[in-house]
């Protein structure tokens, strides 16, 4: 069993920056493969970017291709998203989930465990 928290939500304008936080407790994070999601007001959770259990291989969404990046720090059972250049569309709750082994998914069910997600609004 893992347990995902996710932190670093907030507030921010267009063009700004944020960085999520997942912290996980539970079993060796490091033979997870894990992925950001974000669900929007009146919208279906979406894939956002994944990274594979070893960190060798990183997976986008065309919609933040470029602007986001995922990493992870084992050592700190930890996987952080970057996101740079924010746009109002990217206001979301954003979660975090992971699964066992595995390549990068982008599919909700491909994923066992899940965050209770952080907030992230972008308005001027």
């Amino acid at each position: 069993q893992v347990q995902l928290v996710e932190s670093g939500g907030g507030l921010v304008q267009p063009g700004d920056s944020l960085r999520l936080s997942c912290a996980a407790s539970g079993r060796t994070f490091s033979r997870y493969t894990s992925g950001w999601f974000r669900q929007g007001p009146g919208k279906e959770r979406e894939f956002v970017a994944a990274i594979n259990w070893s960190g060798s291989t990183t997976y986008y969404a065309d919609s933040v291709k470029g602007r986001f990046t995922i990493s992870r720090d084992d050592a700190k059972n930890s996987v952080y998203l970057q996101m740079n250049r924010l746009k109002p569309e990217d206001t979301a709750v954003y979660y975090c989930a992971a699964r066992n082994f595995g390549v990068v998914a982008t599919t909700v069910s491909a994923y066992k465990y899940w965050g209770q997600g952080t907030q992230v609004t972008v308005s001027s």
